[in-house]
């Protein structure tokens, strides 16, 4: 059995970072980087609102200077995933899709969280082609266009409002007749001029072509179908967070993020630490993955010190 001090499960910029610190601090970590190398960030293109680039960089080419950096400070990178893991007692015993078996000091988790989609397939095919689950990430490059927001949640009226900003017009895709957000989300979307909520609808299909999302073809609860004209479309269903692996040890709360100590990545289990969008329903940027990356090594430096 291999005996590993640190294990990181997970890559994308929580992951990474950590293994950053974690490297340097001399504790040689494994990492593991899962079945999405880079994580959710890698489904979308340029990359605006990282610190440090002033013309926006690639989100892969990101990822990829990342791991490289982590890499050469001597993470020691495994593709595949962590199959399983037994936290309920230190020495932690973790088994990776080899089979080959790991006998583990402290663990950070950092395996992300990933958009919910709707299913269809023309929405898999533009994806990143003017498809997309953050408005945040991606709203600026729709500026002065119209696109579509699909919920009726605080996130939807969050994305909408906020694309509100940026965009010519909002449409916000509402399959009952009714928001499910709170009081003062609905006030705002209702009274945002360049809104317009399309209720009791479902999306039946992202139109396009070969340059991205050109519309959508709209289905009434009714049967009444009609299409509108969009450069953008956003889910804004809610996020799952990949949290299974250690759900039968480690807190979570009742959408399946991990709970851990307020101002910090410790969980409740001693030696295990979350990072980024697993244990973050509010921010979910690569920013604040990374900083939360941060922050998870030098705990876990100092408790296996």
């Amino acid at each position: 059995m291999e005996k590993v001090r640190c294990l990181i499960v997970g890559s994308g910029p929580a992951g990474y970072t950590a293994a950053i610190y974690a490297s340097r601090a001399g504790i040689q970590p494994v990492l593991y980087e899962g079945l999405v190398p880079g994580g959710q960030l890698t489904s979308t293109t340029i990359i605006e609102n990282y610190p440090g680039f002033e013309s926006g960089i690639d989100a892969n080419e990101l990822m990829q200077r990342m791991r490289a950096q982590a890499e050469n400070l001597g993470t020691d990178i495994r593709s595949g995933i962590i199959s399983s893991i037994d936290l309920s007692s230190r020495p932690f015993k973790a088994i990776d899709d080899r089979g080959n078996e790991l006998e583990v000091e402290a663990v950070i988790i950092a395996t992300g969280a990933t958009a919910k989609y709707l299913g269809m397939e023309s929405e898999n095919k533009f994806k990143g082609m003017g498809v997309s689950a953050c408005a945040t990430c991606d709203g600026f490059f729709y500026r002065k266009k119209d696109v579509a927001v699909v919920g009726g949640g605080d996130t939807a009226c969050e994305e909408a409002t906020y694309l509100s900003t940026l965009c010519n017009k909002v449409y916000m895709i509402v399959r009952r007749d009714e928001f499910r957000a709170s009081k003062a989300m609905q006030e705002k979307v209702m009274n945002t001029e360049n809104i317009e909520i399309l209720w009791n609808c479902n999306t039946k299909e992202v139109l396009g072509d070969a340059t991205g999302v050109t519309g959508a073809r709209i289905k009434r609860n009714s049967g009444e179908e009609f299409e509108i004209k969009i450069d953008g479309f956003f889910l804004a269903i809610g996020h799952h967070p990949n949290s299974e692996l250690v759900s039968k040890w480690v807190t979570t709360d009742e959408h399946g993020y991990i709970v851990t100590e307020a101002g910090s990545c410790k969980t409740n289990v001693e030696g295990v630490f979350a990072a980024g969008d697993v244990k973050d329903r509010h921010y979910r940027q690569a920013i604040t993955a990374a900083a939360s990356g941060c922050m998870a090594a030098l705990e876990l430096e100092r408790f296996l010190n």
